[in-house]
C-alpha cells in the first residue's frame, strides 16, 4: 500500500469551489461554440483563432495554454490544442487542412477570476471512421468510469485502474506519460491522476479536492514520440489517439462534474444508472 502526504493537495473553499464551477463552465462552453466549425477543410489555426476570439472578447476569460512554459518547454503559441488523428495530445493549431473522416481532439483551458476550467473532447471532421469512433467511444466511457469511482475514502489508484481496465479490454492502450491533474488558481498541481494502476493505491480522496481526469487511449501501442517543436506528441506506431477530459470536485458524498455546459455529451447509460449524482453543476 503506497502512503503520499496529503500535505500538497489543496482542499478548495466554498470560495473556490464557486469560482472553479464559472470557470469550469465556461470552458465547456468554448467547446459548445466551436463545434460547429469543426468540418472538412478548416484549418486548426482557423479554430485556435475562433476560439481565441470568443473566449477574450465574449466570455472575458484568458486562454490559459497562450504563453504556457513550464520548465524546459518553450512557450505554448497557441490559445487551444488541436491534437489530430495520431497525435496524442498538445497539438499546436497551425495550416493543417481537416479532411474528411479526422478524429480533433479540441482541449480548453480558460481563467476566469483566477480560477482554471479545464476540458477536452473529441471531435470529426464529417464522417469519422468506425474505428476512430469505437476508439472515441471506449476512451469516453474510461473517462466516465473514472469519474464514477470519485467519492470520499477511494483511492486515485481506483480511477486508474477502471480505465486502464476497460482500455485493455477493448485491445487498446493507455499512454503513461501524461496524467490528470489538481487545478484551481494553478493550471497544474497535486495530485497526479493516473490512468493506470491498482485499486486501493495512492492519494485518498477527501472532499474539496479538484482535479482532471483526461485519459489518453491509443488504439496501437502505449508508446510515444515528441515532435521537434517541443510540445506535440504522436503515438509511436502512427496508430490513432482520443482523449476525453473533465474536471471533477469531490463531495461529501461523491462527485460532481464542474466540466458541464448545455451542448456536452451527456454520460454513458451505464453510468446515468448507476449515479445518484449530480451531474450538472448546481
Amino acid at each position: 500500500m503506497q502512503t503520499h502526504s496529503m500535505a500538497s493537495i489543496s482542499i478548495k473553499t466554498e470560495e473556490d469551489i464557486r469560482g472553479m464551477r464559472v470557470a469550469c463552465k465556461l470552458a465547456a462552453e468554448v467547446l459548445d461554440f466551436i463545434e460547429p466549425y469543426i468540418k472538412p477543410g478548416v484549418t486548426t489555426g482557423e479554430l485556435d483563432r475562433l476560439c481565441h476570439e470568443y473566449m477574450v472578447n465574449v466570455q472575458g476569460t484568458i486562454p490559459a495554454p497562450l504563453n504556457y512554459c513550464p520548465p524546459g518547454y518553450t512557450p505554448f503559441p497557441k490559445a487551444i490544442c488541436t491534437s489530430v488523428n495520431d497525435v496524442v495530445c498538445h497539438g499546436i493549431p497551425g495550416d493543417k487542412v481537416l479532411k474528411n473522416g479526422d478524429a480533433i481532439n479540441i482541449d480548453i483551458t480558460v481563467i476566469k477570476d483566477g480560477y482554471h476550467g479545464d476540458t477536452s473532447r473529441m471531435f470529426f471532421a464529417g464522417e469519422p471512421t468506425i474505428m476512430a469512433k469505437r476508439l472515441s467511444d471506449i476512451t469516453f466511457e474510461c473517462m466516465w468510469l473514472g469519474i464514477s469511482k470519485v467519492r470520499p475514502g477511494a483511492h486515485l489508484g481506483d480511477i486508474g485502474y477502471v480505465i486502464q481496465q476497460h482500455a485493455e479490454k477493448a485491445g487498446y492502450s493507455v499512454v503513461r506519460e501524461f496524467c490528470g491533474h489538481g487545478i484551481g488558481k494553478v493550471f497544474h498541481e497535486e495530485p497526479q491522476v493516473l490512468h493506470y494502476g491498482r485499486p486501493g493505491t495512492l492519494e485518498e480522496l477527501a472532499p474539496g479536492m479538484i482535479f482532471t481526469i483526461e485519459p489518453m487511449i491509443n488504439a496501437g501501442r502505449r508508446e510515444i514520440r515528441e515532435m521537434g517543436d517541443g510540445w506535440t506528441i504522436k503515438t509511436k506506431d502512427r496508430s490513432l489517439s482520443a482523449q476525453w477530459e473533465h474536471t471533477i470536485l469531490v463531495t461529501e458524498t461523491g462527485y460532481e462534474v464542474l466540466t458541464v455546459s448545455p451542448g456536452m455529451p451527456p454520460p454513458p447509460a451505464f453510468i446515468q444508472k448507476t449515479s445518484d449524482q449530480p451531474i450538472t453543476a448546481a
